[in-house]
Order: structure tokens, then C-alpha cells, then sequence
């Protein structure tokens, strides 16, 4: 929908923006929750059908707290789901606490899976490491790299099967 002047509920929304966003604070307790909420009201505003609506403001007020209520209903559900999934699993209420640090073994076959893998692009052409750089480290899209590159995408995608293979090849993937 574009927004335009004839609509007074939209009108009133940036009117009272500020105000909206105060009150869903105070409530949510949160910044970020009340402007997620404001922002969903905004949404909801855009998309819904032309009626005429007697008392914009009562309105947007009325859709902040629902939206705010079902937000509400949906953290419960989640939170007794979670309770209930601890009881099933045998889990204390209280946060576990684990060490994510890779186990040893699995951090030496990882160092020995990337030493295998810079040691066969290493061995491309200058081109394909590049491209491998690019896409790979960089995050580029392959059209993105061939422009950089200053090649075709066609060519980047040569390049980049190029390097799979040779890094295939050497067992590091």
C-alpha cells in the first residue's frame, strides 16, 4: 500500500510514534521489544484493508496491546515447552554449563584439513587463487568476483571449480 495522506490511521501512527514507543517501553521493559512492537504495528498498519476506523489512537493502542499480549502468550508457550522438554531429557531448571572447545583430536584434524587446503590452492595458478580469495575469504558472489577480477563470471566459476578439485584432490574437504 502507498501511504498517503488520506489515511488517518497512518497519519496517526507518525503522529504518535514517539508517544507509542514510551508506553510499549514502560510496559516491555525493554527498548528493543518496544520498537520490534511499534515496528510490527507500523506492518500491520500498511497492510490491512481500508476500513474507517472512528478513533485511530484508541486503535493503535488497542493493536500494541494485542500484539504485545501475543508476544507474551508466545514467550509462555515456548518457556513450558522448554521446561517440559528438561523433564523429558532429565535436565536441571538451572543453565548447564559445557566447554565448547573442540576436543584435541578434533582440533589437529582440523589444523591438518586447512593446512591441506591453503597448500593446494597454493599450488593454482594466480588467477584461481584469487578467485578462491575473493569468494571464499572475502565473501563475494561469483558475479561480484568476476568484476572484480575484471573476467567473466563464467571464468570465476572455472577458477572455483579449479581450486574444489585440486583441494579435493589433496583430502582437505
Amino acid at each position: 500500500m502507498i501511504v498517503s495522506d488520506s489515511d488517518p490511521l497512518l497519519a496517526t501512527y507518525l503522529e504518535r510514534r514517539g508517544e507509542l514507543l514510551g508506553y510499549f517501553r514502560v510496559r516491555l521493559r525493554s527498548e528493543q521489544a518496544a520498537e520490534d512492537l511499534v515496528q510490527d504495528m507500523y506492518l500491520r498498519i500498511i497492510n490491512r484493508p481500508q476500513d474507517v476506523i472512528d478513533n485511530p489512537a484508541a486503535y493503535l493502542y488497542r493493536l500494541g496491546s494485542n500484539l504485545m499480549l501475543d508476544r507474551m502468550k508466545q514467550s509462555r508457550r515456548i518457556a513450558r515447552r522448554s521446561a517440559a522438554w528438561r523433564v523429558v531429557h532429565g535436565s536441571s531448571g538451572e543453565t548447564e554449563l559445557c566447554d565448547e572447545t573442540p576436543l584435541a583430536d578434533q582440533q589437529l584434524i582440523a589444523r591438518e584439513s586447512l593446512s591441506a587446503v591453503i597448500d593446494a590452492i597454493r599450488k593454482l595458478p594466480p588467477p584461481a587463487q584469487e578467485a578462491f580469495r575473493l569468494h571464499k575469504v572475502e565473501g563475494l558472489s561469483h558475479s561480484e568476483t568476476a568484476v572484480r577480477m575484471g573476467v567473466s563470471r563464467s571464468s570465476v566459476e572455472k577458477y572455483l571449480m579449479t581450486c574444489l578439485k585440486a583441494v579435493r584432490k589433496r583430502g582437505g574437504l
